[in-house]
């Protein structure tokens, strides 16, 4: 599948916009918006109550998921977002007193909350301090104390576009008995994540930014080895290994992820990522993280310039994505002017954030810095 019929799949392309805010929400490629329509179709009119189909569903998207990170397709279950994942993690584990979780001053509040939840059980959250907002791998390591049972970490950061080195957090990790959980929202769909080569114990991530699909649906990752340890806070007739028999009330946990779905999910969503993920299996993970990270490259090139200072501009090309953001005194007038221009990017923090994906041009980027330039930011 080539870029220019990538874009054709988008109908907010066919109105003049440029979408350069994937970082928050991404546009709905025809793909995905036709699986969906699909679905409701067979909902509403030819197989509205064919279980059979929404299970063979469910099981080909945790099939594409499993091959986009490396995974095996029982290990995924699916949710309604990120934070929900993350707390079926903190829920699940049985933690003591002076336990301690360790996080950084960066994290998007849904991979902070979770854990500071867990203060009135006796746990302690440490966090490691960033610099230009990038949260590196020597300081992580450096801040393990005795008691570190778990440390969480978000693939790419959602201001500053910092990307971990997840594969030496998570050797580290492995070697010293620590969990190592991370939030992937702003990496799947975008960049490779091998959850195998990078020991990652939980992997949590929502459909809506860069995987190209809905709200309301989230996935998540775990290791067979840590879902021994979770303590079910909420089952269902899902949760089961006998759920076909429904008189048969034998508490026989499955042995997959299932077990922590409970029950019905939310098939629209997952209609809609089969399709958003055949776009992204077509052009391919390789292909798109090169294309995103040459375009941010050219865009600390560009920005630098004009004497604006990314942040990623700091970073060595191993640690980018495809978020890309500056601090200007003019900061909310370009905001202004690139509504106007129908460009669509984002503030956060005081910060201009842009956040282009792989299906984006080189004149996109430099619509936007023509109105960087002509704010004299």
């Amino acid at each position: 599948m080539t870029i220019q019929e990538v874009r054709g799949s988008f109908p907010y392309l066919k109105l003049g916009k440029i979408y350069l805010n994937h970082a928050a929400l991404s546009p709905v490629p025809q793909a995905a918006i036709d699986k969906a329509n699909l679905f409701l179709k067979r909902r509403s009119e030819t197989h509205i109550d064919d279980m059979s189909e929404y299970v063979s569903e469910t099981t080909e998207a945790k099939g594409m998921l499993a091959k986009l990170v490396n995974g095996e397709p029982d290990r995924f279950a699916f949710f309604d977002n990120t934070a929900t994942g993350l707390n079926i993690l903190t829920h699940g584990l049985k933690w003591n007193p002076g336990d301690r979780v360790l996080l950084n001053d960066v994290e998007f509040p849904s991979n902070v909350y979770p854990f500071l939840n867990l203060k009135n059980q006796g746990v302690e959250v440490d966090f490691v301090h960033s610099k230009h907002g990038a949260v590196s791998s020597d300081d992580i390591l450096s801040a393990v104390k005795p008691g570190t049972r778990l440390i969480s970490i978000s693939a790419v950061q959602y201001l500053s576009g910092y990307r971990a080195n997840l594969k030496r957090i998570g050797e580290f990790c492995r070697e010293k008995g620590i969990i190592f959980c991370v939030d992937a929202v702003q990496a799947l769909g975008a960049l490779s994540v091998d959850v195998k080569e990078c020991k990652i114990d939980f992997l949590s991530c929502g459909t809506q930014k860069w995987l190209l699909a809905l709200m309301g649906l989230s996935f998540i990752y775990i290791t067979e080895e840590l879902q021994n340890e979770i303590t079910y806070g909420f089952v269902g007739w899902d949760s089961m290994e006998s759920q076909a028999s429904l008189l048969d009330f034998n508490f026989d946990m499955n042995k997959s992820a299932d077990a922590l779905q409970n029950g019905t999910i939310n098939m629209i969503g997952v209609n809609a990522l089969i399709g958003a993920l055949e776009v992204i299996q077509a052009v391919g993970i390789p292909e798109i993280e090169k294309r995103i990270v040459a375009h941010t490259i050219y865009m600390n090139d560009r920005l630098t310039e004009l004497g604006l200072k990314p942040l990623s501009a700091e970073y060595a090309t191993k640690n980018l994505s495809g978020i890309v953001s500056f601090t200007t005194p003019r900061a909310k007038m370009l905001y202004e002017k690139f509504s106007e221009a129908k460009i669509y990017t984002s503030m956060r923090e005081g910060y201009v954030r842009l956040s282009h994906h792989f299906y984006n041009t080189t004149e996109e980027l430099d619509a936007a810095l023509k109105i960087i330039r002509d704010c004299n930011c």
